[in-house]
């Protein structure tokens, strides 16, 4: 039943020997096509120059990996001693990690490259989409202190029209000093009104600019055809949008706002009382004390918005890096693992069969130990023992005195010295050519 079951497989090793030799020339194949792809687009030059160099490397490429897979196939299942295996697998390792770097990659970028492409454009989009939002953010910031800056002016012109008209604060009507100041604050103030809102319309005009540079890009990443012109256009489009948010960054009147502020201060120069009765005078000293505390109030307010507003963070540099294809595969390697699995198996599936085969023979060589000798022994392996003993008989030497000698061998000396004579009478008797066909 054993010595059965061993030549069945036996004969299914030799039946599937010139499968696995034309698998291997497949692979190996198939692998030197992709690579060829891969490396093509990361060469430059002249288009023969381009041409001959990928194939001469994938032709490498394909030789190396089917002979490395002919080696451990014919070499591995044969390896039997647990060191020796090891070393082997050792070897193979060695062997699979090569394979990934000269191949597996490019494998993978002419599978994915595209593809791998196309993210990195779409990702370079998201990245300059919020670029451009924190930029608008940032120069519209100044536009939070509109209403206050609003509201105060209108505060300092209806405190001049009540002075003006009823005297609500010296408790005398008509334009004298305090309607001046008053009505020079909120003039002041209106003008920063007016300097922020043109800002606006800056901002929004540069804002509209960008947003339009990001539907072309966005367009560009989805439209068909081959990526790399489609790449090209991309640049030129990255390049005007790093402009205009450049442009934002600089338009922000946060600066202008928090200068306008400290001017209210530092600047203030407030009129001599010209009331002619000392008692107006002196009213009108303190009413105008008075508007120079609520000045200084305001612009220390208005400072410290704008402090806040200049300390937001800036929109970092970001530099667009255009990738080849191989590049992009290993850059965005997470997002494309289905197309790396088929690029490292292609090359990788011999081991398949290197192990099978390992299998396969470490079975047989566990059914032939199983078997009696009288099984295992080949014909012509009986006939030279037959021989042996005849030519024993001849020289009247007892063959079991000798085998047991022959045994002895490996003890001791003493014991070993006792089956010296008939070991020699066997050397010199297995050693005599023959001269005429067996007795």
């Amino acid at each position: 039943m054993a010595l059965g079951a061993s030549h069945r497989l036996q004969d299914g090793v030799l039946a599937v020997e010139t499968m696995t030799r034309f698998a291997l020339a497949v692979l190996a194949l198939a692998s030197g096509v992709y690579t060829y792809l891969g490396v093509r687009s990361l060469l430059d030059g002249s288009a023969t120059a381009v041409f001959f160099a990928a194939i001469i490397y994938s032709a490498s490429v394909s030789v190396a990996i089917y002979a490395f897979w002919s080696y451990m196939a014919r070499f591995y299942p044969h390896v039997t001693s647990t060191a020796a295996r090891g070393a082997m697998i050792g070897v193979m390792a060695l062997g699979c990690a090569m394979i990934i770097a000269m191949s597996s990659w490019l494998n993978a970028a002419a599978l994915a490259g595209s593809a791998a492409l196309e993210q990195h454009l779409a990702e370079t989009v998201e990245d300059y989409t919020a670029d451009l939002d924190q930029a608008h953010q940032n120069a519209l910031a100044a536009q939070s202190l509109l209403p206050d800056i609003q509201r105060t002016s209108e505060r300092f012109a209806r405190l001049a029209e009540d002075e003006r008209q009823n005297g609500a604060l010296t408790g005398t009507t008509g334009s004298g000093s305090v309607v001046q100041l008053l009505s020079q604050m909120s003039s002041q103030l209106n003008e920063l009104e007016t300097g922020i809102t043109a800002s606006r319309e800056r901002v929004t005009t540069l804002f509209d600019q960008g947003r339009a540079h990001l539907e072309t890009m966005r367009k560009l990443v989805s439209a068909p055809g081959a990526v790399a012109p489609r790449s090209d256009d991309f640049s030129a489009e990255v390049v005007a949008l790093s402009g205009v948010i450049t442009s934002l960054e600089q338009t922000s009147i946060a600066p202008s706002v928090k200068r306008a502020a400290e001017d209210l201060s530092l600047g203030f120069i407030a009129p001599v009382a010209d009331g002619r009765a000392a008692d107006l005078a002196n009213r009108q000293d303190q009413v105008m004390q008075t508007i120079r505390a609520s000045v200084t109030a305001q612009s220390q307010v208005l400072s410290q918005a704008a402090d806040d507003i200049l300390a937001r963070e800036p929109v970092a540099d970001r530099r667009f890096v255009p990738l080849s294809s191989a590049e992009a595969v290993l850059r965005y390697a997470a997002d494309f693992i289905p197309a790396w699995a088929g690029a490292i198996s292609i090359d990788l599936l011999p081991a398949v069969l290197v192990f099978i085969l390992a299998i396969v023979h470490g079975a047989i060589r566990r059914q032939e130990e199983r078997l009696p000798f009288a099984e295992r022994i080949t014909a012509a392996e009986l006939l030279e023992a037959l021989e042996v003993q005849r030519a024993l008989g001849r020289h009247g030497v007892d063959a079991e005195r000798a085998v047991q000698a022959a045994e002895r061998s490996g003890e001791p000396d003493e014991e070993r010295d006792r089956g010296d004579t008939n070991i020699t009478s066997l050397d010199m008797i297995t050693k005599t050519p023959r001269k005429g066909p067996p007795a």
